[in-house]
């Protein structure tokens, strides 16, 4: 596995931290494991030794005996044989009953440094009880970047393009790039999305009716780019008989994002610098698991092209919204570290229509904050102090 340095370079500062809890979340699969392993190479690199770390994954029978706060306190406790700082690592935490308080009260110490992983929203801002409130950070992991995907790949400059068609196709969870077969991606992604429905949306959610519930995700992936209507939903499960009410239709929502299956994105009114609360947008955290729950015999190019820029901003750290303008929008308003961008992503600039249609939902725009055409063009179309980007020169990271 190749080292995740998109993550690494901003869990470093806080390896010897013993006042905050890491906090490291994200989609089943998408290599939280592997970062903690890594963050272990690196600390025994640095001369820790192996009695002052303890790693836990709870997914293993080896540690099916600790179920709640208590337990977990004295198991930890109980290894503890000097003062010198203990590195904790608790894989997947999220299935210890409480596990807030037993990190709570490890963490009060200052003898510990801990990380823990975790695959649903108890593990991001939403649902954290008090009991942890100003006392972590958080680090969301994604699926691979294409610039992690070329290296482990091993894939040469000429053959990007062909390496991006297929994660159009297929996303980018990692042990997916072990099978070549397309029948054996197929089953794996699948029962990755089998297994986050079985845990985190039946067992830990309550969520019974899975039928409604495929569908509404179904609904979202084939709509996905366009804003949302709850209408427009609930007409759609009316037809296929799977009639719910507005309320359930949210709740189901909820549990697709705070699994990470789907993002939401907010809009942003430019021009009043406010974030909206309607006419939101989802798209999909990985594009294995679009092929696997729609329909669609074909690819839409355009809406990949946009979900793959949405999900490379999320990864460099970006706050990303839907940009609403007084005569249309902007694809992506995107800020860090106070720093703002505009981005208009479409497929093909192939006809001056398009041309104008992209570059012009700016001139509204009267800031100077940098503007942006993400696109699969070779040739530079740049114009009026609107920059044009190659997609693959947006996802490497030569440009932007």
């Amino acid at each position: 596995m190749i080292k995740r340095e998109i993550y690494l370079e901003r869990i470093r500062d806080f390896y010897n931290e013993t006042s905050l809890i890491k906090i490291i979340y994200g989609l089943r699969r998408s290599g939280k494991s592997v970062i903690l392993t890594q963050i272990i190479n690196e600390i025994k690199e640095k001369g820790v030794t192996e009695d002052h770390i303890i790693y836990i994954n709870f997914e293993s029978l080896d540690y099916s005996e600790i179920n709640t706060a208590k337990d977990l306190d004295v198991f930890i406790k109980n290894k503890v044989k000097d003062d010198k700082i203990y590195y904790i690592f608790l894989d997947e935490i999220q299935k210890v009953e409480q596990f807030e308080k037993a990190i709570n009260s490890l963490r009060i110490t200052n003898k510990f440094s801990i990380f823990i992983t975790g695959s649903n929203s108890r593990m991001t801002f939403s649902e954290l009880s008090t009991d942890l409130s100003g006392r972590y950070v958080s680090f969301r992991v994604n699926a691979l970047t294409f610039k992690e995907i070329v290296e482990i790949t091993n894939t040469k400059k000429e053959d990007y393009e062909k390496l991006l068609f297929d994660i159009f196709e297929w996303g980018g969870l990692p042990q997916r790039f072990s099978f070549k077969d397309d029948n054996a991606k197929f089953t794996y992604i699948s029962d990755v999305y089998d297994s986050i429905i079985l845990r985190d949306i039946v067992e830990r959610l309550k969520i019974k009716d899975i039928v409604s519930f495929n569908k509404i995700l179904q609904y979202l992936l084939e709509i996905e780019g366009r804003e949302f209507s709850a209408t427009h939903v609930l007409n759609y499960l009316k037809k296929e008989n799977s009639e719910i009410s507005t309320q359930t239709l949210y709740t189901y929502l909820e549990a697709l994002c705070s699994t990470f299956i789907i993002n939401k994105v907010n809009r942003y009114d430019i021009h009043g610098k406010s974030v909206l609360k309607s006419l939101n947008k989802y798209y999909v955290s990985d594009l294995g698991i679009k092929k696997i729950k729609t329909n669609q015999k074909d690819v839409n190019y355009s809406n990949s092209l946009e979900n793959i820029v949405y999900n490379e901003l999320i990864a460099r750290g970006y706050e990303v919204y839907i940009g609403k303008t007084r005569k249309g929008e902007v694809d992506f308003v995107v800020s860090k570290q106070k720093q703002k961008k505009y981005i208009q992503v479409t497929y093909f600039l192939a006809s001056e229509e398009t041309i104008e249609r992209e570059f012009g939902a700016y001139k509204s725009i009267d800031d100077n904050y940098e503007k942006y055409v993400i696109s699969m063009d070779k040739v530079d179309f740049s114009r009026d102090g609107i920059k044009h980007i190659n997609i693959i020169d947006f996802l490497i990271g030569e440009e932007f």
